[in-house]
C-alpha cells in the first residue's frame, strides 16, 4: 500500500471518472486503474462498484476512503512539521473565505501581508461555510476566515472581531424610533435577502423577531450584498448589512443603527486542530486586527447572532 494509491482513490471517489480522476492525479488512465486494482489485491476488498454508471465506492470503500483522507491529512502536517522552517514562513497554502466578507476584509490587509512575507504563497478561494467545514476537515484546506462558532470538535477558531449588523433602508419613516431600531421592528418577508447557502443570510433571519407577516408583490435573492444596497438605494426594500461593506460617506444616508445590545455577527480564522503553522497564524491574526477600522476592538454592549438556519 502506498500513499499514491491513496490518493488515486479519493481523486476517483471525488471524480466518479477514471480519466478525470487520472487527469486530477496528473497520471495515465491505465495507471491509475492498475494501481487502484493492485491496492483492492492487496487489501482483499473491492473500494469501487464499477458495476454502476457512474461507478461508487462499495459500502467498505467508503470507510477506507475516509481513512485514507485522514492519513493523507495526517502525511501533509507530518511534511510541514518535519520538512518545512517552523519559524520563517514559507510555502504554499490555502485560504477559504466566505463571499460576504471577502470584498470587504481582503483589501484592508491582503497587501500589506503578502508584502511582509514575500517567500510566503497564498491561494485565496471564495467559499460557503459548509465546504470550507468540509474542506478544512479533510486537509484540502489549510485556513479560513469565516463567521462563528462553527461548533466543530475537528476545527479550532481563533477571533478575529464583531462586526455589528446595520440596517439599510431608503424609507427611513418605516422605522420612526430615533435611539435605533432592534429585531421586533423587521419581519422576514420584508427583506432583501441573500440566497439560499450563505450564512449571512441565516444570520439576518435569526435577527427578525416577526416570524409571519404579509409579503411583498415580488420575491428578490442575490449572492451579492451589494446588489441587495443597490436594489434597496432604489427603494424596493430594506435588508441588513454588516458594518465593512458600508461606504463613507454615501451610504449614511441609508444606514439606520440598532439599539443596544447590537446584533454582531463573530469573525475568525478558523483552522483543522492539527495545522501546525502557528506561526502562519499569528501573523495574519496581527496583520487583520492592525487594520480594521478601530471600533472593531472595542464593541461591548453587543449580542453574538448565530449563522444556523433559524426556526421561521
Amino acid at each position: 500500500m502506498t500513499i499514491q494509491q491513496l490518493k488515486y482513490i479519493i481523486a476517483l471517489n471525488e471524480k466518479r471518472h477514471y480519466v478525470k480522476a487520472a487527469e486530477a492525479c496528473f497520471v495515465t488512465q491505465p495507471t491509475l486503474t492498475v494501481q487502484v486494482k493492485k491496492l483492492e489485491e492487496e487489501i482483499g476488498t473491492t473500494i469501487f462498484n464499477r458495476d454502476k454508471s457512474p461507478l461508487c465506492p462499495t459500502p467498505i470503500g467508503e470507510v477506507l476512503i475516509a481513512r485514507a483522507k485522514l492519513i493523507l491529512q495526517e502525511v501533509n502536517e507530518f511534511n510541514k512539521f518535519a520538512y518545512e522552517d517552523r519559524i520563517n514562513l514559507t510555502g504554499e497554502y490555502t485560504l477559504g473565505i466566505i463571499p460576504t466578507i471577502a470584498p470587504y476584509l481582503l483589501p484592508l490587509f491582503l497587501e500589506e501581508f503578502v508584502k511582509n512575507h514575500p517567500e510566503l504563497k497564498l491561494i485565496i478561494k471564495e467559499m460557503n461555510t459548509n465546504q470550507i467545514i468540509e474542506a478544512l476537515s479533510n486537509g484540502t484546506l489549510d485556513l479560513s476566515i469565516l463567521s462563528t462558532p462553527i461548533e466543530d470538535s475537528r476545527l479550532r477558531e481563533i477571533n478575529l472581531y464583531q462586526e455589528p449588523f446595520f440596517l439599510y433602508c431608503k424609507n427611513s419613516k418605516l422605522f420612526k424610533d430615533v435611539n435605533g431600531i432592534d429585531g421586533k421592528d423587521l419581519s422576514p418577508e420584508k427583506l432583501l435577502l441573500l440566497e439560499e447557502g450563505h450564512c449571512f443570510r441565516n444570520q439576518v433571519l435569526n435577527i427578525c423577531e416577526k416570524k409571519t407577516e404579509g409579503r411583498n408583490n415580488f420575491t428578490f435573492e442575490s449572492g451579492s450584498i451589494q446588489t441587495i444596497k443597490n436594489l434597496v438605494q432604489a427603494g424596493l426594500g430594506y435588508s441588513l448589512v454588516p458594518q465593512l461593506s458600508i461606504e463613507y460617506p454615501y451610504d449614511e444616508k441609508f444606514i439606520k443603527k440598532f439599539k443596544p445590545p447590537i446584533p454582531t455577527r463573530e469573525v475568525s480564522i478558523v483552522v483543522n486542530k492539527n495545522f501546525t503553522r502557528e506561526k502562519l497564524i499569528e501573523n495574519l491574526l496581527m496583520t487583520i486586527k492592525k487594520n480594521i477600522p478601530e471600533n472593531l476592538h472595542k464593541i461591548d454592549n453587543y449580542v453574538r447572532v448565530r449563522w444556523k438556519e433559524p426556526a421561521i
